[in-house]
This record gives C-alpha cells, structure tokens and sequence, in this order.
C-alpha cells in the first residue's frame, strides 16, 4: 500500500453558496481517517486519483509502510465532510478515489463513503489484504477495482503478518474478486528475509493455478533487510505465469 506520511489536512475553501451538493450522510461521517494524498497516478491504474487511508488493522507485517495506521483506536486526523468537500471540489480534475490503510474493510462506514464517491461521478479503488472477505464481498458492487495484497504463500501467512488463521480469509477473499468482475490487481511485497526463492516460486504457480492474470512483484529494500535474490532468468520465469506481470 502506498506510504500515508506527510499527508495534507488543509481543510478545502467554501463553496459558492447555493452551489454545494448534500452533505455527507452520517454513515460516511463514521470514517476514521487517518490521511489523504489529493493527487496520484500510481495507486488507482489508469487513473489520476486522490487516496483516503483508514484507520486500523488487525495484522502487524514486517514491513509495514504505515505504522501509524494500525491501531483502529486512533482518532482519524481528517473529518469525511472535509474529505468529501475536497473532492467535490475536485470533480473534473481526479477520475478517481482510492481507499486505502491499514486495512479499508476494518471499518463498517466504508460502504456509505463509497456510495457518496460514486454519487460525486467518481471510479472507485480500493486496496485491501483481503482478511475480511464477507464485508469486502458487501462493498464489492461499489468498487470499480480491486488492489489486493497477497502476503505471502499459505504456510508462511501467519509468520508474514504476525496473525494466526489471515491466509484462508485472504484466500476466499481472492475467491470473490475472482467471481466478481471487478478488475483486480494481485500484489506481494517480497524479500528473501521474508521467505525464500523457492517459496515465492510456489506462491506465483498457486496465484497461476487460480487463474490471476495481473501479479505484481514489489521487492522490498530497506536497510537490514536481505538483498533481493532474483535475477532475470527468474523475472522472466515468473512472468510467463501471468498474462501481465510487474516488478516493482
């Protein structure tokens, strides 16, 4: 998931009196978020977006980008109104909105706040580890796309994201997207002090078996961390896998 700091709160100016569609209802102003990036070109494919990161998650990864959304009990840094009146501000300029984290499905208020950004004219995106499939199977006919986050093979879930029993809900929730026709975009964050070669090998043909097209492959490279073991032999290898793979 992208990175959440240095997020901007500046809340929007006002709008012409007169002008200002409904207020956001009071499901969507159950939202605690935790930031907002107003513009980018990477986190919603094909589209330039803004992404509203939400507060809580139940895993605790490695390498998590965004430490301070993790704990569901913070106050969320913006208000949904401010949020929402940001974006009617940016109807014509953003063709999208994204939903982010920690993990989006934690919070029951991500369907209503995903009903009021499509009633905007907005598509809408979300990212997701897929550890609650029953409420991302409910906002399913709201998403235009899906960024899922596989973390790891099976037998290395639990080892990967510090929580026992996430790899079969992960799992049916992949299940889901692959029944849904929602577009859907498969990504791990891997390296070798993760786990090995030969297990990312074993994740992208079980990826393969269940018909993923888009795999994409974020090496991680941070200080401490072992050096990527991959070359392109194996690059090549792993994407003959997939109708369209990327390293990231």
């Amino acid at each position: 998931m992208p990175n959440a700091d240095s997020l901007p709160s500046r809340p929007p100016a006002p709008e012409v009196a007169g002008t200002a569609p409904p207020p956001a209802t009071r499901g969507a102003q159950a939202l605690r978020i935790g930031g907002l990036t107003r513009l980018t070109g990477v986190d919603f494919p094909g589209r330039l977006a803004a992404v509203v990161f939400l507060q809580g998650c139940p895993w605790r990864c490695v390498y998590c980008h965004n430490p301070g959304l993790l704990d569901a009990a913070v106050p969320g840094a913006l208000s949904w109104q401010a949020v929402h009146g940001f974006l009617r501000q940016r109807r014509g300029l953003l063709d999208g909105v994204v939903f982010s984290g920690g993990e989006p499905t934690l919070q029951a208020a991500l369907g209503p706040a995903l009903a009021e950004v499509r009633a905007l004219g907005f598509a809408t995106g979300l990212h997701t580890g897929g550890m609650y499939p029953e409420r991302l199977q409910r906002v399913l006919p709201q998403l235009d796309w899906v960024g899922l986050d596989i973390k790891a093979p099976q037998h290395r879930h639990d080892q990967v994201t510090g929580t026992r029993g996430g790899g079969a809900r992960a799992a049916r929730s992949l299940r889901l997207l692959q029944h849904s026709g929602v577009a859907l975009e498969c990504r791990t964050t891997w390296h070798a002090g993760l786990f090995g070669r030969d297990d990312l090998f074993r994740l992208a043909d079980a990826l393969a078996a269940q018909a993923v097209s888009h795999w994409v492959l974020q090496t991680c490279r941070s200080p401490g961390l072992a050096a990527p073991v991959l070359d392109a032999e194996d690059l090549a290898a792993l994407a003959a896998r997939f109708a369209r793979f990327e390293c990231r």
